[in-house]
């Protein structure tokens, strides 16, 4: 079982005051896609008491109550969890541009243009040497820069028209991917791409089924025709 992206929308609600002067992982790292991979691979326990202490921000004791256990053994896991959660996540790269600002919005725009034009050289120049593509119900994970090439080709070999809606989950950029069908020119929700930035490249991308296009407010199809697929980036604004 995977975590699910989370829209940004409805990250709005939580609390503002942040975790516990001992916690070690910030709010922001704890929403993000990486820490959501890594937290997969956490045993259960482990899992429940990092989520509750480190990112919603409950006392050691609140988590006992709702774990029916008691404080020394969330302590515990907290202590093991983090430990095993650090090993886990990848070591720290280049800063992410600010969310919602003109260098994010540049790179997401590159990113959606390149894709959508099947463009496989303009998308490898977006992303770090070290790029990781992943899918949950995937075997393993794509590394670097060649083998992000390869997974594109295939991707664009099918030849089908893409269309990228953008969105935000767990404060990164996101969208929602669009295939068209060459009878009608509708174009049918075919997924969701969760985008990790480092500086003014990608540094991984992580996709997801069509079940939680609605949850980000995204419709299952949009009109188009095969004489115009039209642009996700300005279908959006």
């Amino acid at each position: 079982m995977w975590l699910e992206p989370y829209p940004d929308l409805l990250l709005e609600g939580l609390a503002d005051t942040a975790p516990g002067p001992d916690a070690r992982v910030e709010t922001r790292e704890a929403i993000s896609l990486a820490f959501v991979a890594a937290l997969q691979l956490l045993p259960p326990r482990q899992r429940a008491v990092l989520v509750l202490r480190d990112v919603l921000g409950f006392r050691a004791k609140q988590v006992a109550v709702m774990l029916d256990t008691n404080e020394e053994s969330v302590s515990s896991a907290l202590k093991h969890g983090r430990a095993n959660l650090q090993a886990r996540l990848p070591s720290p790269g280049d800063p992410a541009p600010r969310p919602n600002s003109p260098a994010e919005h540049a790179i997401i725009q590159h990113l959606a243009t390149a894709y959508e034009a099947g463009d496989v050289k303009a998308l490898v120049s977006l992303l770090t040497d070290d790029v990781v593509i992943t899918a949950p119900l995937a075997v393993g994970k794509y590394v670097g820069l060649a083998t992000a090439a390869r997974v594109f080709e295939a991707i664009f070999a099918q030849e089908r028209s893409y269309r990228l809606i953008p969105t935000r989950a767990n404060g990164q950029p996101a969208f929602g991917v669009y295939v068209r069908d060459p009878a009608t020119g509708v174009f049918h929700a075919n997924g969701m791409l969760v985008v990790t930035l480092a500086g003014d490249r990608v540094r991984a991308m992580t996709r997801f089924d069509n079940s939680m296009i609605a949850r980000f407010g995204l419709p299952r199809r949009l009109p188009g025709s095969p004489r115009d697929p039209g642009c996700g980036i300005r279908a959006a604004r």
